[in-house]
């Protein structure tokens, strides 16, 4: 526990011994770096190896973020370019978003490492080589070619599934679009049938009083007309009975 502190303080010291050296043009360099760094890579924004730790993260947070801290820098665009940081190692720090970084590393290093041994043994002249190079895969991805490689790899790789995720979340807010269409144009319906119901409901009065006039005095003759009079079928004597008769 006592080392550690020791540790600390000590980083402490050289930290503000450090940026006491450091002049207006390196911390704008510094600024003009983090800004020009692709967004989607937090490993990038930090300047850190693909198998940085979480401590080496937040460790070089710390030192870049003092040296590009607004109150630090006179740069116009320090506090855009402390923002960066600060969401890169938030990024870093989140195991779920560092382990969906790292999968595509892996991924993007078997590639790469299969691709070139699949050049080698094409060439005649390389097969040795070829041979050679299989039994030190590991120097060879310490190599500043790999490196840069598997940066843009990398890179490639992190493009095309943020462009997978965009058409996706384009997709899926489309079809909520639709979604929320047609569930106005169902509550519309619903609206103006509930409305006729509540006017046919609220005429059913009249159109009953209307009803009830209208059996009360019959059907009313035409002007002109002579309506003939009311004959029962059956005479009450039951002597004849008299046939209905035939309009039209």
């Amino acid at each position: 526990m006592g080392d550690s502190t020791i540790t600390t303080a000590d980083d402490d010291l050289l930290l503000k011994a450090f940026f006491a050296e450091v002049g207006e043009v390196e911390r704008d360099n510094e600024v003009l770096r983090i800004l020009s760094c692709f967004k989607l890579n937090p490993y990038d924004y930090l300047n850190l190896p693909f198998d940085a730790t979480p401590v080496d993260i937040k460790k070089q947070y710390r030192k870049l973020s003092l040296m590009v801290h607004p109150d630090k820098c006179k740069h116009p665009q320090a506090k855009e370019a402390f923002g960066a940081l600060a969401k890169a190692q938030q990024l870093l720090l989140d195991q779920q978003e560092r382990d969906y970084i790292l999968s595509l590393v892996t991924t993007a290093k078997d590639e790469l490492l299969s691709k070139r041994k699949k050049q080698l043994k094409k060439d005649t002249a390389s097969k040795m080589k070829s041979v050679i190079d299989e039994n030190n895969d590991q120097q060879y991805k310490q190599s500043e070619e790999f490196q840069q490689e598997l940066k843009k790899k990398v890179r490639e790789m992190l493009t095309d599934q943020e462009w997978r995720r965009r058409k996706m979340a384009m997709r899926i807010s489309e079809e909520e679009g639709r979604l929320k269409k047609d569930e106005e144009e169902q509550k519309e319906m619903w609206k103006k049938k509930r409305e006729h119901e509540e006017q046919w409901e609220g005429t059913r009065e009249k159109r009953v009083s209307s009803w009830r006039d209208f059996m009360k005095s019959g059907k009313k003759a035409k002007k002109g007309e002579t309506r003939p009079p009311k004959l029962k079928t059956e005479d009450p004597n039951k002597s004849y009975v008299q046939r209905p008769v035939k309009r039209g």
